[in-house]
């Protein structure tokens, strides 16, 4: 028995960049003084189209479209304040205990690399598969098969670790088995259709979901 390939998804499950990218919008409803309701925060969550959900918001609040100079500042914040993004916890816990792990993110390539190189966990990885490298993203699966497919293995012989009802969506509908681990206790009750969902990647023990190599 052997510990299942690994299927990592990146913003919020391997690094803190999903709340820190969220805080920047935060920044920008407050700037312009209009409050982020709690249904767009949740269709921003974990969803590679987050940025139009919020400007389409703030711009049916506002009455106008949100300006290049107002995006541009939301884009600064978010730079900023993701470049002190930590690893999440319990992950070089979990990658020191299995024998192949890849990243699967509907993010583009520059992102998920520069956020891994900085963290020093790119060695960890044997591949990305990123919203590059297809136009499909989460909740489809194209990301999880071209994952498997590259893996070489068989969706039962791995598994997802996702934190968003998209995430989750995506690798189910891949035939894999799925571990959720919301980075706000709130997120808890909208992964439902994930196998477990854990407070941390510390509570998540492999041996649970081996893969049979008989």
């Amino acid at each position: 028995m052997r510990p299942p390939f690994l299927l990592l998804d990146f913003d919020g499950v391997v690094c803190d960049t999903e709340r820190t990218a969220l805080l920047a919008w935060q920044d920008l409803y407050d700037r312009l003084q209009v409050p982020l309701s709690a249904a767009t925060r949740a269709g921003m969550l974990g969803n590679s189209a987050g940025a139009k959900v919020a400007l389409d918001d703030l711009a049916t609040r506002l009455g106008r479209p949100v300006t290049d100079g107002e995006w541009a500042w939301q884009r600064e914040r978010r730079t900023a304040r993701c470049a002190a993004a930590p690893v999440r916890p319990g992950v070089e816990r979990l990658l020191r205990t299995t024998d192949g792990a890849a990243i699967v993110s509907s993010s583009p390539a520059a992102w998920v690399e520069e956020h891994l190189r900085r963290l020093g966990l790119r060695h960890h990885f044997a591949f990305l598969v990123t919203g590059d490298d297809t136009d499909r993203h989460k909740p489809e699966p194209d990301l999880y098969l071209l994952a498997l497919e590259r893996a070489g293995v068989g969706a039962g012989d791995a598994l997802a670790v996702e934190d968003s009802p998209a995430g989750v969506r995506a690798a189910r509908a891949a035939g894999l088995r799925c571990v959720a681990v919301p980075w706000e206790p709130a997120g808890a009750t909208t992964l439902a259709g994930a196998d477990a969902v854990l407070p941390s990647l510390n509570e998540l023990d492999l041996r649970r979901y081996q893969r049979d190599e008989g």
